[in-house]
């Protein structure tokens, strides 16, 4: 079933490509919200969800909550996430997927799919954290 392109999809849609960082559905929604968009919670969730079955969103499961963000990538890649500001980088890791596969066939399994997340400290945030 095809998504319908309505003005809270596109709205949406919009501020996800504008927002480096992996972002709440709460946290997006006052976004909006702020910005004078009149939207349900309960609309950015459903169109999140749809937009990442689609494969324009990446998820990432952070301890009890889901968040999203536009990638610039569509071929299969992890992230590398900062803890402080979120500040996000892309890396494609061929030791991982080839580890991954290894394991998996090590195993008697099939990969089907995978996510790797690694979360630490950039650079700036190394900085002001040495400075405080």
């Amino acid at each position: 079933m095809a998504s319908r392109n309505t003005a809270q999809r596109a709205a949406i849609t919009a501020l996800m490509e504008h927002t480096p960082e992996f972002v709440s559905a709460q946290e997006l929604h006052d976004q909006l919200t702020d910005s004078g968009h009149t939207i349900g919670l309960a609309t950015v969730y459903r169109t999140l969800t749809a937009l990442a079955d689609e494969g324009k969103l990446d998820v990432l499961r952070a301890d009890s909550e889901t968040l999203y963000r536009h990638c610039d990538s569509q071929a299969h890649h992890h992230h590398i996430v900062c803890t402080r500001c979120g500040r996000t980088v892309e890396v494609a890791a061929e030791q991982v997927e080839r580890w991954a596969h290894e394991a998996a066939e090590e195993s008697g399994f099939t990969v089907t799919s995978h996510t790797i997340e690694i979360w630490g400290l950039c650079a700036q945030c190394q900085a002001e954290t040495r400075e405080t």
